[in-house]
């Protein structure tokens, strides 16, 4: 049994597809497939069920898949304690941030800490926050930047970077191009907004449900551009964070008085971080202080 064939069975495991899983860890599916062909057969049981579409985990699968976790980040933290010991920070972080993300700090905090730690391997995945949150509580991602409603999540170390209301975002000349809007006002046109499991859509889907209201949803996109673009073009009226908005000159930005849930920019990972991952929060603080 080697380390990459717990790998390859964590990464089909959560994908629930051998295509995806092979792209997480960039190698062909015919070579993630025969790797755990050959973990099944020194276990001496099938791991997955693959009679469907999507890829399940069978009864010993189901056993071996927290066992798998614990001896992948063991295996990690060898190397950060030899590194530790000879001075030395490297390994690797695997970091996630949310779909369509183009924050520049992001990316400078990135290269920063690549140029101070080239020991330290880094990987970039992008999902929706309620994945990338729950992938950080399983130990699956080192660190994630995610979007929230109002706080951040319990049992996590949390950095908010960002806290602001949201905004309705039309073309000028739309009937809510003004001063403000009421979420009722709101309501009676259709809407463009993130899809569910990220920190804007739940706000919205929040404060609408303690409003008694139902939000007409005409257009999702995962990224701001992209429901930009469609606001601008008279499709619906966008919901963004403030910040979102105003990055989009084509747009007004409308306050809407009771969306009064803030939406928040957040790093989160576990508690007790080990030292490569300490001096990676570092470098992001350091570039979104800037």
């Amino acid at each position: 049994m080697e380390l990459r064939q717990l790998e390859y069975f964590l990464a089909v495991a959560e994908e629930r597809n051998f295509t995806r899983a092979a792209e997480r860890v960039h190698i062909s599916q015919s070579g993630v497939s025969a790797q755990i062909r050959q973990l099944e057969r020194e276990l001496g049981a099938e791991l997955f069920d693959r009679s469907a579409r999507t890829v399940t985990l069978t009864v010993a699968g189901k056993a071996a898949l927290e066992h798998a976790r614990q001896a992948l980040a063991a295996a990690r933290a060898v190397g950060q304690a030899v590194g530790e010991v000879s001075d030395l920070i490297r390994g690797s972080l695997t970091v996630g941030m949310v779909a369509g993300c183009t924050l520049t700090p992001l990316f400078d905090g990135l290269a920063a800490f690549h140029r101070a730690h080239p020991g330290v391997e880094l990987a970039l995945l992008e999902g929706d926050s309620d994945h990338l949150t729950e992938a950080v509580r399983a130990g699956t991602l080192d660190l994630a930047l995610i979007g929230c409603a109002g706080t951040t999540p319990d049992g996590l170390d949390a950095h908010t970077l960002i806290s602001e209301p949201l905004v309705a975002a039309v073309p000028p000349g739309h009937p809510l191009a003004g001063p403000g809007s009421t979420l009722a006002e709101l309501l009676t046109h259709p809407l463009i907004c993130l899809p569910p499991g990220t920190g804007v859509r739940t706000v919205l889907d929040r404060d609408c449900a303690a409003a008694g209201l139902i939000p007409r949803i005409a257009l999702q996109a995962s990224a701001a551009s992209a429901i930009a673009d469609l606001a601008a073009r008279g499709l619906g009226v966008a919901v963004l964070s403030r910040s979102m908005a105003e990055a989009f000159p084509a747009l007004v930005p409308v306050p809407v008085t009771d969306l009064t849930t803030p939406g928040l920019l957040a790093l989160v990972s576990r508690p007790g971080p080990a030292p490569a991952l300490r001096a990676l929060l570092a470098e992001l603080r350091r570039a979104f202080s800037r």
